[in-house]
C-alpha cells in the first residue's frame, strides 16, 4: 500500500475496505493480494486490459465466485462470507457484464424485480420506478417492451435501472460501456455523474479509460491480478504509463 493510498484510508469514511484478495480457479492465480477502498460518496474506477481480473474482483466482492482475503469489509462489518442476496439487501448491488436480465419479461417487470427484496413497499417503488423513467426516457417509451427485442444500449440502460431499483448505497458495474455506441456510452456516464451527484457510491470497471478516469475521484490500475497503480483519477489520467498504456498517448521522442 503507497502513502496516498494509506492516508486516504485514514482519513476518509471508507464504505468498502479490501485487503489481501485472492481469486483462484482451478490452479490459475486470477487475483493476488489485491488491497482498495472505496469512499462513502465517491467514484472509484479500476483500469486493465483483458484478462488484467476486473470481474474477478467485482464477483469476488458481492460473493459471486469463492476468494480468500483477510479484510472484506463494507461499511463497518465483516462481510467476506456473505451471499450476494444478503450483500444486495445491505445496499450492494452489481451491474454485471453480460447484464443478467430477464428476457422474456417486459422493461417493467424487470425494474420491478430489482426492487423486490424491499418487500412490495408499492408506494416507493411507483416512486423510485419514476425517478428511473425520468433518467431514461427511452426505457419510459419501451415499459411494455420485452427485453430480449431490445437494442445492446438499451439492455444496458435496463440494466443500471434496475439496479437503482435496489436503492444501492455501493453500485458496482463491471463494464458498463462495452460495445456500445458513443452516444450511449455517454449516456450511461451521464447517469452516472448524476448518481454520484446525489451520493451514490460506485466502484466501476471499465475499459474506457479516459471516460471513467474523468468521472472518478480515484482509480486503481489492474495487471496480471496485481494492483501496479492507485491515484487520485486525475493523478492517474496524467500519469505517463496510464496515457501511453490506456489512453492512446504515444510518448513524444527526440528526433
Amino acid at each position: 500500500m503507497n502513502e496516498v493510498e494509506a492516508a486516504r484510508q485514514r482519513h476518509a469514511d471508507v464504505l468498502l475496505k479490501i485487503e489481501g484478495l485472492e481469486v483462484h480457479y482451478g490452479g490459475v492465480q486470477a487475483l493476488s493480494d489485491v488491497a482498495m477502498s472505496v469512499r462513502r460518496g465517491e467514484v472509484v474506477t479500476v483500469i486493465g486490459a483483458n484478462g488484467a481480473g476486473k470481474s474477478s474482483l467485482l464477483n469476488a466482492i458481492v460473493g459471486v465466485v469463492p476468494a480468500q482475503a483477510t479484510t472484506l469489509w463494507y461499511a463497518g462489518a465483516d462481510v467476506s462470507r456473505m451471499s450476494p442476496e444478503a450483500l444486495v439487501r445491505r445496499g450492494v448491488t452489481l451491474v454485471p457484464e453480460r447484464r443478467e436480465l430477464f428476457a422474456d419479461l417486459t422493461v417493467d417487470d424487470n425494474l420491478r424485480l430489482g426492487a423486490y427484496h424491499r418487500g412490495g413497499k408499492d408506494g416507493a417503488v411507483q416512486g423510485d420506478l419514476a425517478r428511473v423513467y425520468s433518467i431514461f426516457p427511452r426505457l419510459a417509451e419501451r415499459k411494455r417492451q420485452r427485453a430480449s427485442t431490445m437494442s445492446g444500449g438499451e439492455q444496458q440502460m435496463l440494466a443500471v435501472g434496475r439496479a437503482m431499483m435496489t436503492k444501492p448505497e455501493l453500485l458496482l458495474l463491471d463494464e458498463p460501456s462495452l460495445g456500445l455506441a458513443p452516444l450511449i456510452v455517454q449516456e450511461i456516464f451521464r447517469v452516472l455523474a448524476q448518481l454520484k451527484a446525489a451520493g451514490t457510491t460506485v466502484l466501476v470497471i471499465e475499459q474506457n479509460a479516459r471516460a471513467a478516469l474523468n468521472l472518478a475521484d480515484y482509480g486503481y490500475v489492474l495487471e496480471t491480478g496485481k494492483v501496479v497503480l492507485s491515484a487520485p483519477a486525475d493523478a492517474l489520467y496524467n500519469d505517463t504509463r496510464v496515457r501511453e498504456a490506456y489512453l492512446g498517448v504515444v510518448p513524444k521522442t527526440d528526433e
